[in-house]
C-alpha cells in the first residue's frame, strides 16, 4: 500500500473531466491537480514549448512526491510523453482520443474527431488512427477557441453554440455517427452536444478508460491506497481560481483549491 499522491496536470480546467472518474473509481487515493491555464490552450503551441511545459509540471508534482501523474490533456500526451516516460522514473498515464471503440461502434464507417491541432497534427494520434481505425473515414475537425471559451466559463452561451455548430455541421453532412472528444476540456460540452446532435451520433469520451488504466497500473506496482478512508483533493491554478472552483461547484466531497504561481 502506497500513501502518496497521485498527480494530475492539464493545460487548464478541462482535466478536472478525468479526475472525476479517477475519484469516483479510487475514492481513497489522495490527488494533486495542477491546471496550467496561465498558458492554455496548450493546441497551438509548438512541440518544444508543449515539452517544455509538461516537464516543468511533472518537476512540480514530483516535488510534492506524487507516484503516479497523469497528463490529462490530449496535446501534452501526444507531444510529450514518450519524452517524459523515458526521462522520469515513475509511472504516466497519458490520454488520446477513443478512437478505437468508436471505430469498433460505428456502423456508417465514419467517425467525428473534435481535438485541437496539436492533437491532431500528432504522431501519435496518426499512429493510433492508421492500427484502429484503418478501415474507417475519420473527418477530423480542430475546436478552435473552445478551450479559451471553457477556460472563461462560457460554457453554455451564444458564442460557444454558434462556434460549436460551425464545427459540427460539415462532420454531419458527411456522415458520422460516432463524435470522439479529443480534448479533455470537452466532456464539460456534453450536455450543449448532445442537445445539438442528432439522437443517432454517439458522443465518445476517454475518462473512464484512463481511470481503469490509471488502477491497472497502480494495482500491478503495488501503489494502491487501500486504507478505506476519503482521499485528500487538493487543486492549484496559475490564473483565476473561481473558474476552477466554478467547475468543481457540484462535487460533494472536501477538496481545497489554491494559486500558485508557476
Amino acid at each position: 500500500m502506497n500513501h502518496r499522491p497521485i498527480g494530475i496536470f492539464d493545460s487548464g480546467v478541462g482535466g478536472t473531466s478525468i479526475w472525476r472518474e479517477l475519484q469516483k473509481l479510487l475514492p481513497s487515493e489522495d490527488t494533486i491537480y495542477l491546471a496550467d491555464s496561465k498558458n492554455a490552450p496548450y493546441g497551438k503551441k509548438s512541440r518544444s514549448e508543449i515539452m517544455a511545459l509538461s516537464q516543468k509540471n511533472v518537476d512540480w508534482l514530483l516535488e510534492q512526491d506524487c507516484k503516479m501523474i497523469i497528463v490529462a490533456c490530449n496535446t501534452a500526451t501526444t507531444n510529450a510523453i514518450d519524452f517524459l516516460r523515458r526521462n522520469y522514473d515513475v509511472p504516466f498515464i497519458g490520454i488520446e482520443p477513443a478512437i478505437k471503440p468508436a471505430a469498433l461502434h460505428s456502423t456508417t464507417g465514419k467517425v467525428g474527431v473534435l481535438a485541437t491541432s496539436g492533437t491532431l497534427g500528432s504522431q501519435l494520434f496518426l499512429t493510433t488512427s492508421k492500427t484502429h481505425a484503418d478501415d474507417i473515414q475519420i473527418l477530423e475537425q480542430v475546436g478552435e477557441g473552445l478551450v479559451t471559451l471553457i477556460e472563461e466559463g462560457k460554457v453554455d452561451t451564444p458564442e460557444m453554440r454558434s462556434v460549436l455548430q460551425k464545427y459540427l455541421e460539415p462532420m454531419l453532412k458527411g456522415g458520422i455517427d460516432q463524435l470522439v472528444l479529443g480534448c479533455t476540456h470537452y466532456p464539460y460540452l456534453i450536455p450543449l452536444l448532445t442537445e445539438m446532435l442528432p439522437a443517432e451520433v454517439k458522443i465518445v469520451d476517454c475518462g473512464e478508460a484512463v481511470a481503469r488504466q490509471a488502477f491497472k497500473v497502480l494495482n500491478e506496482k503495488g501503489l494502491l491506497n487501500e486504507r478505506g478512508r476519503q482521499g485528500k483533493y487538493s487543486f492549484y491554478s496559475n490564473a483565476d481560481t473561481s473558474v476552477l472552483q466554478k467547475f468543481l461547484s457540484d462535487i460533494k466531497v472536501a477538496y481545497q483549491i489554491d494559486h500558485k504561481d508557476f
